[in-house]
């Protein structure tokens, strides 16, 4: 085999690319969508993601496996937050930055980071990309290489490798053969419930509609919308910070077969929204605005509408996005989320190992403390382990 660096996923043919792409893989691993990111300007050098993927060739020159890999001049956008790792290196005296990151740009879901050819071994495959990975860590004398939010399969080939592990975890909800969303509320305990039926009825109360618009059926002028709504969470938020451009949301209409639009509006007014992408039963919450501060809004249209919006159509799961545990409150279990890490310098690397043995112990805490007081009333059994992406557990 025979690995290349590719400046920019347009010079991978999309076919080629997307031909690597199991059915249950990842939307945000899409060429289109990749491809987005990149020509808006969104995830480009000058934002910081200065993009440099690994292809491997095989003997004939066609497309064996292949990974997203970005040269990173900051530690933003990523929701692994290394910026500690960063400063205690500053102080040491340690180049930090730029770094390697294999990662889809600003989205924190767990799932194949390497893409390999069906019929290929994808262990074999998976350590020629991890080899060079470091390999052009190494050449280019960087500090480190990062592979977020891989699978368990990448992650025990990597260690193998000598990178280390962080765990994380976030919010999922998972869809119980739920026949209605009464259904959902009917095994949440009743408190929850109780709180759930309330928060929904003091936003009908004020006559606001919420509907879902999927695929085909979104309207082109939504998605410009979708921008202006990014932006009001943004600018309100003093930690915001603004990864898209405007040009993303056009051309990601190209993207429109994954996409999920749930608006709220005020008689016929879009006065809030959230964009999610769906993919093989899945569902992903990504981003969130609103023009009027409504009460339980937020909650009705990032989650409960979701969700209803989930039982209708089959979808089996729902990752709303990283952080927030009144998500827990809301009937979404704590589940586990990886990382895998290669760092040169052997201090700072000795360093960070010891930091995250103590830093899983507390995830681990949580995640049994989260599912023995699940809000739901018979929880789903704990799991140390994330899910394979695109499947149900």
């Amino acid at each position: 085999m025979k690995a290349e660096i590719v400046a920019g996923i347009a010079k991978i043919p999309r076919d080629q690319w997307n031909s690597l792409l199991a059915p249950n893989d990842s939307p945000f691993l899409d060429w289109d969508w990749l491809h987005a990111m990149e020509l808006s300007q969104s995830a480009a050098a000058d934002s910081g993601w200065a993009p440099y993927h690994i292809v491997l060739r095989d003997g004939t020159g066609s497309l064996a496996a292949a990974c997203p890999v970005y040269l990173k001049s900051h530690s933003m956008g990523e929701f692994v937050f290394d910026h500690g790792w960063a400063e205690a290196a500053e102080r040491a005296g340690i180049r930090y930055f730029p770094k390697l990151l294999c990662a889809v740009p600003f989205t924190p879901h767990t799932g194949q980071r390497f893409l390999i050819r069906p019929g290929c071994d994808r262990t074999e495959m998976a350590e020629l990309l991890g080899r060079a990975l470091i390999s052009l860590c190494s050449q280019n004398r960087l500090s480190s290489v990062h592979v977020n939010f891989c699978s368990q399969e990448e992650a025990e080939v990597l260690r193998r490798l000598h990178f280390m592990e962080r765990v994380g975890y976030q919010y999922h909800w998972h869809n119980a053969n739920y026949a209605s969303f009464d259904d959902y509320l009917a095994h949440l305990k009743s408190k929850r419930r109780y709180a759930v039926r309330h928060e929904r009825a003091v936003l009908e109360k004020q006559g606001i509609t919420i509907r879902v618009f999927a695929g085909d059926e979104i309207p082109d002028e939504l998605l410009p919308a979708m921008f202006a709504l990014y932006r009001t969470t943004i600018d309100k938020l003093y930690w915001g910070r603004q990864y898209l451009t405007p040009r993303f949301f056009d051309l990601i209409a190209a993207f429109k077969r994954h996409l999920c639009l749930v608006c709220a509006f005020d008689r016929d007014r879009l006065i809030a929204g959230t964009f999610n992408v769906q993919k093989a039963g899945v569902m992903y919450g990504r981003y969130w605005g609103t023009f009027r501060e409504l009460k339980f809004l937020h909650f009705n249209v990032c989650y409960y509408a979701a969700i209803e919006h989930c039982i209708r159509v089959g979808n089996h799961r729902f990752e709303p996005g990283a952080g927030g545990e009144y998500k827990w409150l809301r009937g979404f279990d704590p589940a586990f989320t990886r990382s895998m890490h290669f760092i040169v310098h052997a201090g700072l690397r000795k360093a960070i190992q010891s930091f995250l043995v103590r830093e899983r112990r507390q995830v681990e805490k949580w995640i049994e403390v989260g599912h023995e007081h699940s809000q739901l009333k018979a929880p789903p059994p704990s799991n140390l382990e994330p899910e394979p992406d695109g499947e149900p557990q």
